[in-house]
């Protein structure tokens, strides 16, 4: 675990300084070349702004009314689309290529501090099915690709059904027998479609190398009183799996992941932060205060998606103190604002079997 400071490695003083910096261009260049953007939030702050806590946000929300984009419409190289069940707007996020090339990168700073730099086998807990359109990617497909970067013999556990493949996972398990292996899928999908299907079929499957990412997908777990503590209990039961990471992302700002410890706490990498904020005044709240959750990521360059207000709430639990020895803030998520829209990526499953909308 030694090389996982890499990009946790900036303290309070010196990460703040560097983000301001930097986020104020980015606010700047959107107010250039973003009408809409220009006419929402010209009158929400004075610019430029001398604290992080004053950067003017948009709701994540607006990405579902509006197409926001900051570069010329020809150099849009990817659409992404969040999730939504059947009927439900969805956002759009325009990626061009210097963007898509640096959210690229940021993902694989914050994994290889996970992983190592080696790449190891993959199991993909989903079907391939999700990832057929290559230009307009559901968040669900966009983190199916972006993950399966890091690992190398891709192996689809799911098939167009949602059934496991269990001679290919057999014929998986046999031909990497002792090797690291690197496990990747949505929150209810691992839940619902692996683990529950395991557990229905009496498989024990020895999965104690392994390491797995999951992320989104959290609602419809809660409705079953499934907490992270009791996932990676079951986990543990049914393979053996020690080494279980939630990270909490989404599609309006793809790349800066806040990736879950040892200790169960997500962390801020050195290019994106949070704060919390009171859900009625807005005010920026202290260690220990829950509030809504603001995102900001230097990465957004052709869409102004680098300073977010979620629909998240959550708890900052402190900063560059955390046991594992990343440096920078670290938060736990509580829930989401009530009455707001289901947006998780895999909670879609749980509506639309079929539907490749992530």
């Amino acid at each position: 675990m030694g090389t996982h400071k890499e990009p946790f490695m900036l303290r309070a003083n010196v990460k703040q300084g560097v983000l301001l910096k930097e986020l104020n261009k980015r606010t700047q260049d959107h107010l250039q070349q973003c009408l809409p953007y220009r006419n929402m939030i010209h009158h929400m702050s004075v610019f430029p702004c001398d604290h992080l806590n004053e950067l003017p946000f948009l709701p994540v929300q607006v990405f579902k009314m509006l197409d926001l984009y900051s570069v010329p419409k020809e150099s849009i190289v990817k659409t992404l689309t969040s999730s939504g069940t059947t009927g439900q707007q969805v956002s759009k996020i325009f990626l061009d290529k210097d963007t898509s090339v640096k959210q690229t990168r940021a993902l694989a700073s914050i994994m290889t501090s996970l992983l190592g730099k080696k790449r190891v086998p993959m199991i993909i807990i989903d079907s391939k099915s999700v990832i057929k359109n290559r230009q307009a990617f559901s968040a669900r497909g966009a983190g199916i690709v972006g993950f399966s970067n890091f690992g190398r013999k891709h192996f689809y556990l799911l098939d167009e059904e949602m059934n496991i493949d269990w001679d290919g996972l057999e014929a998986f398990l046999r031909e990497h027998k002792g090797e690291q292996i690197f496990l990747f899928g949505f929150t209810f999908i691992v839940w619902q479609y692996f683990l529950q299907a395991c557990q229905k079929y009496n498989r024990s499957i020895d999965l104690s190398k392994g390491v797995l990412v999951h992320g989104g997908g959290w609602k419809k777990l809660k409705e079953e009183a499934v907490s992270n503590e009791q996932f990676k209990e079951a986990l543990f039961n049914q393979f053996g799996l020690k080494r279980v990471h939630n990270y909490y992302g989404m599609v309006e700002q793809v790349g800066s992941i806040f990736i879950e410890c040892e200790y169960g706490h997500f962390h801020t990498p050195d290019f994106a932060d949070i704060i919390v904020r009171d859900s009625l005044t807005y005010e920026a709240l202290p260690v220990g205060k829950q509030g809504l959750l603001q995102v900001v990521s230097t990465l957004p360059k052709s869409y102004p998606g680098h300073s977010l207000l979620t629909e998240d709430v959550g708890v900052l639990l402190g900063e560059d103190t955390c046991s594992c020895g990343r440096l920078g803030k670290f938060f736990q998520i509580e829930g989401r604002l009530p009455k707001a829209e289901v947006r998780g990526c895999s909670d879609t499953v749980a509506y639309d079997q079929k539907g490749a909308r992530g």
